[in-house]
């Protein structure tokens, strides 16, 4: 008989809750969670337009893993506000989820012998690797979110190939489990299986008071985080959200900003209306254009918003400036083609960035000048800067130096 002071030991595991059903509910839950979160991932990067590659999509030697899915439309304008918003606060939402369903398996981590055949064997190795890939991914994902990165490389690649590896054991996981499941959600009779202590404890809380507590964790995670991708008093309830909560000032620029001048390396002198001038390159040429000329230009404003990868988002604001398609047409293309927009920043990921021709072609895309009246602040881009419907907000560059019309 085994020391029931290991923990490869059945009865070193006590707690009365654990059973196939208790686990089988969580389970579930992640199954449609955790899918809906993949496909959400999916249209964050088919946001990036990441056939535009090397400029937008640098994630390298990605093989089939990086195929390209469409043209990220821009209707509606709060398109990426919505897909990424679900993404971010879905994620943040099944953590309870997923760490109560860790808790209720984690005495098969310790079973012996380790494998007893093949298949098995393989089994647990794919349990290795779903449970390395969903800590990773949760982990890197609220990091991201909170702004903090503190793990090497970059955010965008270390999540890519993470995702594929753990949604992969997770289909390998859920096809081999699911029938088990649904079977263990049918049973109306007393749990059994390894899971079920051989000599439990007495139990301090209910098996309903613990879904409840999970419950609760996973609305309280909720409801403090998916007020940042609304607009008026939900906002305010977004209190785990860096940027994404209040606005953090008053007047036209009072709102959020995720990259200031200062961390972007900007020299206010290369800003000065005698320094600065646009160049935009075309199939006629090059043209050199000051703020003041732009100004000159026919102007249109657009009412939209701001949404980032991190899962927040400003509320609708009003931007002034010239028309993307109007100043590809002053280099010569008369129908909207691709764009490669290049920044004046000298740190941080995105100086150059890459829109599509469908995005060019939408009214509401400018170059925009002015916000809710007045004109940007060095902060939120003076002295120009890229405002395009449903865009993730990376893509929206700011302090615009450079604007190459044609096919890339």
């Amino acid at each position: 008989m085994r020391d029931q002071r290991l923990p490869s030991s059945p009865g070193f595991w006590r707690s009365p809750l654990r059973g196939p059903r208790f686990t089988a509910v969580f389970g579930v839950v992640l199954l449609v969670g955790i899918t809906l979160l993949f496909v959400t991932g999916l249209l964050s990067y088919a946001a990036y337009n990441p056939d535009l590659s090397p400029v937008n999509d640098q994630t390298p030697d990605k093989g089939i893993l990086g195929f390209y899915l469409f043209s990220w439309p821009t209707d509606p304008p709060w398109l990426y506000r919505l897909t990424q918003g679900v993404h971010v606060t879905l994620g943040l939402t099944l953590i309870p989820v997923l760490l109560a369903k860790l808790w209720s398996v984690v005495p098969r981590l310790f079973a012996l012998p380790p494998a007893r055949s093949v298949a098995h064997a393989l089994e647990r190795i794919s349990l290795i690797l779903l449970v390395g890939g969903a800590l990773f991914q949760f982990t890197t994902g609220v990091l991201n979110v909170q702004v903090d990165y503190v793990f090497p490389g970059s955010f965008y690649t270390l999540h890519f190939y993470g995702a594929w590896v753990f949604f992969a054991a997770f289909v390998v996981h859920a096809a081999l489990k699911l029938p088990t499941a649904v079977r263990n959600l049918r049973r109306l009779r007393a749990e059994e299986g390894d899971l079920v202590s051989p000599r439990p404890a007495e139990p301090t809380v209910t098996r309903r008071g613990a879904f409840g507590l999970v419950g609760g964790a996973s609305l309280l995670m909720f409801a403090t985080t998916a007020g940042r991708s609304f607009d008026g008093p939900l906002r305010e309830t977004a209190v785990l959200a860096p940027r994404g909560g209040p606005q953090p000032g008053s007047g036209p620029g009072g709102f959020q900003i995720n990259k200031t001048a200062a961390y972007a390396g900007i020299d206010r002198r290369e800003t000065g209306d005698e320094a600065w001038r646009l160049v935009v390159t075309g199939r006629s040429g090059v043209v050199r254009l000051s703020r003041g000329e732009l100004l000159g230009l026919p102007l249109h404003s657009a009412a939209l918003p701001i949404a980032c990868v991190e899962g927040w988002s400003t509320s609708d604001q009003w931007w002034r400036g010239v028309r993307l398609r109007d100043l590809a047409a002053l280099v010569g293309h008369d129908e909207p083609t691709d764009v490669l927009v290049e920044s004046l920043q000298r740190h941080g990921a995105f100086r150059r960035a890459a829109m599509r021709a469908n995005q060019v072609a939408d009214p509401r895309s400018l170059l925009a000048l002015d916000v809710n009246g007045e004109p940007l602040t060095l902060d939120h881009g003076y002295p120009a800067r890229i405002i395009v419907p449903a865009a993730p907000g990376v893509l929206n560059t700011k302090w615009v130096a450079r604007l190459t019309f044609g096919d890339l």
